[in-house]
């Protein structure tokens, strides 16, 4: 009864105090509603990146460990604000959009980067290109997605992979450098047919 007591108080005054920082349309969804885990990466981040400036910019929290190029240019849902709250994601999106749909989990250390140097000279960079992942994909540890790729729904990139390539069918396992894909998955609906 007591802890209840005491959740209901520290999301009561998170509810009064956090939209102060942070957008008011981040701080809804399955981390926010009736779940203390939101509000604690709020406060939790609330210092270094609003008051010491790691992605001071973004409307919603970011660990202070993580790189944003450009906010306006990530797009996801709500619900996976957990992918902004590892260490070591560098999110690429200076001039170019990176799309990460539904349910996907980005593990920790992963570079998605929408455009390199020019090999040519690297004081330039290539035209960039966007990124997309699909919905329930898993993008392990220290993979790096590489401008233009694609990635079907039900994607799996294997730990320390470098994706060069698109795979816009999903329901893989890719890995490797360069990414291959390693093997076809079943979809949860294809098993009941």
């Amino acid at each position: 009864m007591k802890k209840k007591f005491i959740k209901k108080i520290y999301i009561a005054f998170s509810k009064l105090i956090i939209p102060l920082f942070y957008d008011k349309k981040y701080l809804k969804g399955r981390h926010f509603d009736n779940n203390i885990k939101g509000w604690y990466w709020c406060w939790r981040n609330l210092f270094m990146q609003k008051i010491i400036g790691y992605n001071r910019t973004c409307p919603f929290p970011v660990s202070f460990r993580n790189e944003i190029g450009q906010w306006k240019n990530i797009k996801f849902d709500i619900d996976d604000l957990n992918n902004f709250q590892h260490y070591g994601v560098y999110f690429q999106s200076w001039h170019c959009d990176i799309t990460i749909g539904k349910g996907t989990y980005i593990a920790p250390n992963v570079g998605l980067i929408t455009e390199n140097h020019d090999i040519n000279n690297l004081d330039q960079h290539n035209e960039p290109e966007p990124i997309k992942i699909g919905k329930s994909c898993w993008i392990g540890m220290n993979a790096v997605i590489l401008p233009g790729v694609c990635l079907g729904d039900n994607t799996i990139v294997g730990a320390g992979a470098v994706v060069t390539r698109s795979f816009p069918e999903g329901n893989c396992v890719v890995g490797g450098v360069p990414a291959k894909k390693i093997k076809s998955l079943e979809t949860i609906n294809d098993n009941n047919d």
